[in-house]
């Protein structure tokens, strides 16, 4: 097929995508997929006061991270210690599973336990360090300015609770669930930020019409302003819904803006994809971080990619 028509079937593509985005959004409030994750975003409101979403989202995501590996880890330490073999705290029976290894004083129950003193938003950075110290997949991704001052450490104290009475492993399948969350209160973020939004969030719709489009079976994909990580995370579901190896895909991208860079980092760690975003954030154009690869499939945003040219 030659690269014209390739991309005006695309272009046409993302515009009835575009349109049946708009029609799903209408219809999401009776949808009952969305119950779990309508609560956890319900939640979240309640941290809002009076930051902007683009100050909140981050600290909410990184809340909803912490809060579901740390559930997983639970899961996992119960069953060890249910074995008696004395294993709960060895990390390599977690790590061997896809599982993060969360350390003590680092789990929810701790940060729980301090939910209404006035130090909880160090005991949140604090755990943020700590796990990212044993988990090198982690290293520098992690949030960790819950401590800051303009954050309302009442309200911050609430959302804990709030998570504390919420089992998201038994909400769906273990790496299905935040990212289903993730994409849900991502999207939710992008409406209230408006145009800025498109930034860090394809509508999914737009994502799945493009990985169908071109059927990433096997090879490189490559986003060069990825975002939050979606399409990425579209292809693999594409491969998996295809009775296909996801191993037989490797993932490269980059975008310039740090705090994105980290979402797609951690969107994409909690679903057990290892992609190479180019080691830190900045923009393609200014920095190509991948000088010499040479990609099978790309895939981006198309507004990002107009405002990037223009």
């Amino acid at each position: 097929m030659q690269s014209g028509s390739m991309g005006e079937i695309l272009l046409n593509a993302s515009y009835h995508a575009l349109i049946v985005w708009r029609k799903e959004r209408m219809a999401e409030k009776n949808t009952a997929n969305i119950g779990f994750e309508k609560q956890i975003w319900d939640a979240a409101c309640v941290l809002r006061g009076n930051l902007d979403a683009s100050e909140y989202k981050n600290v909410v995501l990184g809340l909803i991270f912490l809060k579901y590996i740390s559930d997983r880890f639970e899961d996992k330490y119960q069953a060890l210690v249910a074995e008696g073999d004395g294993f709960e705290e060895d990390m390599d029976e977690y790590t061997s599973e896809g599982i993060f290894f969360v350390p003590v004083g680092a789990r929810w129950s701790s940060i729980a336990a301090k939910a209404h003193t006035p130090e909880i938003g160090t005991v949140i950075d604090d755990a943020m360090r700590a796990i990212e110290k044993e988990n090198k997949r982690l290293k520098d991704i992690l949030p960790k300015n819950f401590a800051r001052p303009e954050l309302d450490k009442r309200r911050l104290g609430d959302v804990v609770d709030l998570f504390t009475n919420i089992q998201m492993i038994e909400h769906g399948s273990e790496k299905d669930i935040l990212g289903r969350t993730y994409e849900y209160c991502l999207s939710m973020f992008a409406e209230q930020e408006g145009k800025r939004g498109g930034e860090f969030f394809t509508p999914s719709c737009v994502v799945r019409t493009l990985v169908e489009v071109l059927q990433p079976f096997k090879g490189r994909v490559y986003d060069p302003c990825c975002g939050s990580g979606g399409m990425f995370v579209q292809s693999t579901k594409f491969v998996e819904s295809h009775s296909g190896n996801i191993n037989n895909i490797a993932i490269y991208g980059q975008d310039a803006n740090p705090t994105t860079w980290k979402l797609a980092q951690m969107n994409l760690a909690i679903r057990g994809i290892e992609p190479d975003l180019g080691g830190y954030a900045v923009d393609t154009f200014m920095d190509d971080r991948h000088p010499t690869m040479r990609a099978d499939y790309i895939m981006a945003n198309e507004r990002d990619t107009l405002r990037l040219t223009a």
